[in-house]
């Protein structure tokens, strides 16, 4: 891990928030971005824990059993843009406004002010606060690690409920990725109403 969030500190940044989003991928269903804010006393506390960490190194079951302990320590806020409004403005511009989202909710939901992002990736977002984008972030930076977490384990939750919805898909499995299983239902079946319909099927 490297540490953007002490070298900000030590330039005078109180709160440095992380910023990841997961759901750029599917072919159905949100996406859905969290914000994380690690106060400079739990920092090395939470460096330590090997499993806050990129969401994609850890299994579901994993994943699951990190969130509920992490969202305790933590303060965090997630934005969630819709599979209609994806079609509507395309991918990129809808995860640039789930951080935006992530970021109002973080601050609303913590009653303070973000004085500084860093975003896992290559793109700007558009808000008021400093920023800066980190390939790879959610690898190398822990408070991106962290939203990477709460972003992927607040979406699959949203899939699992999408499940219920619409039975035929299949979507507690795949979570509205493209794998063989959901392709081939598609095929079957049809779109449903949370699929993107601008994406490839």
């Amino acid at each position: 891990m490297i540490q953007e969030e002490g070298k900000l500190w030590k330039k005078g940044y109180r709160v440095v928030v992380g910023i990841d989003e997961a759901g750029r991928g599917p072919l159905a269903g949100p996406v859905v971005a969290a914000a994380v804010f690690i106060d400079k006393k739990d920092f090395s506390l939470l460096r330590k824990n090997k499993f806050v960490r990129d969401s994609k190194e850890l299994t579901p079951k994993k994943r699951k059993e990190v969130f509920e302990p992490l969202i305790k320590k933590v303060k965090w806020g997630t934005g969630i843009v819709s599979e209609k409004t994806i079609d509507r403005i395309n991918i990129l511009q809808a995860t640039g406004l789930a951080m935006e989202k992530a970021l109002k909710d973080f601050e609303k939901r913590n009653k303070i002010k973000a004085d500084f992002a860093i975003l896992d990736g290559i793109m700007k977002i558009d808000i008021e606060q400093k920023q800066k984008a980190v390939v790879k972030a959610d690898k190398k930076v822990l408070s991106c690690s962290a939203a990477s977490i709460i972003a992927k384990v607040t979406r699959d939750r949203i899939m699992v409920r999408y499940d219920k919805k619409y039975p035929l898909y299949n979507f507690k499995q795949h979570k509205g990725y493209g794998t063989k299983e959901h392709v081939r239902k598609l095929k079957k079946h049809g779109l449903c109403p949370i699929h993107r319909k601008s994406f490839k099927h």
